[in-house]
């Protein structure tokens, strides 16, 4: 390795400071802070989530408002969701007063050729006029 190049690689321990926690990690970061653990002076960094407090890794979740995100996340798709409930609120469609019942559609098994699309059939040559000379 060239010298003077490379950052200084040294323990430091990081400060969760949500819940206090710390633990103590080897890193280059660059900090003016330090903190004593255990007798010995280390640099301190200070971050907002680590493991011990990020949602993922404690099963809590929390909704952190940010600028209206729910409140437009709800105005865009919550409409969508009170009209299926609308839809499936409304009654269905009323039998005609004839006793005649509606006409169902039924798809066919097999799709129509077109006339087009089909390849013609080409005439089979007989072998008659072969069979007449060999007699």
């Amino acid at each position: 390795m060239k010298p003077e190049i490379h950052p200084e690689y040294r323990d430091v321990v990081f400060l969760d400071t949500q819940n206090g926690t710390s633990f103590i990690t080897r890193s280059t970061i660059k900090t003016e802070e330090t903190t004593e653990v255990e007798g010995v002076e280390y640099p301190l960094a200070k971050v907002e989530i680590s493991a011990a407090s990020h949602p993922f890794y404690t099963g809590t979740m929390t909704i952190i408002d940010t600028a209206g995100r729910v409140e437009r996340f709800e105005k865009r798709y919550g409409r969508r969701k009170k009209k299926r409930e609308a839809a499936a609120e409304a009654p269905a469609e009323a039998p005609a007063d004839d006793d005649t019942p509606a006409p169902v559609e039924e798809a066919s098994a097999e799709a129509p050729a077109d006339d087009d699309t089909a390849a013609p059939e080409e005439p089979v040559a007989e072998p008659a006029a072969a069979d007449e000379e060999e007699e």
